[in-house]
């Protein structure tokens, strides 16, 4: 089996716990109004390859990664090409090798035969990367172009197996820079148990020229990166150290 590839980064050091080999995937069906990796959306593009071939390169870099780090596993949105995720998984947990996926979870559903090959991937995964786009349905929708109800109820799932999630959220002036919208984020995860940290990722317009070269509006020009203050602000909410009204 070959799984579509966007890119790979030898020494990723935000996407999960220690050093990571980073695989990104090619193929997305969310448009973030702010994605920066718009050149990964074409679900036929990028390189084919397989998991032995990435296993391989990865495995090179394994004496940087220490007890804690491994391989993660991003994109595009990984859970789109789900049978070639379990194929790796499954070869990288016989290599004894840590991962994580990061997703934004639009994907999941309950059905099958989805959902079985996702309780398998669960079983593979030592740790989820989830972004939260915006807690608010219609909003979320406005910004991705799509719902979020499936994204929630993935969360949920995850929760209920005790599967350990990190939380993502882009902090965007005007859209997600919100207390009510934070503190609804904040009252939404205080309901789950699985949930290790809830990061905050402020907005910047690095990848817009990648929409300018596929000819795609980028509709975010004018929004600047969210002041140190708020993105403090931010990060006290969903961390539950500011949860009532000032």
């Amino acid at each position: 089996m070959q799984g579509r590839i966007h890119s790979t980064e030898s020494f990723g050091s935000v996407d999960g716990p220690g050093v990571r080999f980073l695989i990104f995937m090619q193929g997305c069906a969310m448009r973030c109004r702010y994605c920066h990796n718009a050149d990964t959306w074409d679900t036929k593009g990028g390189t084919l390859m397989s998991a032995d071939e990435l296993l391989g390169k990865a495995e090179r870099y394994r004496a940087y990664w220490g007890k804690i780090g491994g391989i993660t596993v991003s994109g595009g949105e990984p859970l789109l090409q789900i049978d070639f995720l379990l194929e790796l998984f499954e070869k990288a947990k016989q290599r004894k090798i840590n991962t994580c996926i990061d997703t934004a979870g639009q994907p999941f559903r309950r059905t099958e035969p989805f959902f079985s090959k996702f309780g398998r991937l669960c079983e593979l995964t030592d740790l989820f990367l989830v972004d939260i786009k915006h807690i608010d349905p219609a909003e979320h929708k406005a910004l991705t172009g799509a719902g979020n109800e499936n994204i929630l109820d993935m969360l949920r799932f995850l929760s209920d197996i005790g599967k350990p999630v990190w939380i993502r959220h882009v902090l965007v002036p005007g859209i997600t820079d919100n207390d009510r919208y934070l503190r609804q984020t904040r009252a939404f995860l205080e309901t789950l148990t699985n949930i290790q940290r809830a990061e905050v990722l402020p907005y910047h317009s690095m990848g817009a020229y990648k929409w300018e070269k596929l000819g795609l509006d980028y509709t975010l020009t004018d929004t600047q990166p969210p002041s140190a203050e708020r993105i403090q602000n931010a990060k006290e909410i969903l961390n539950g150290l500011k949860l009532t009204e000032e």
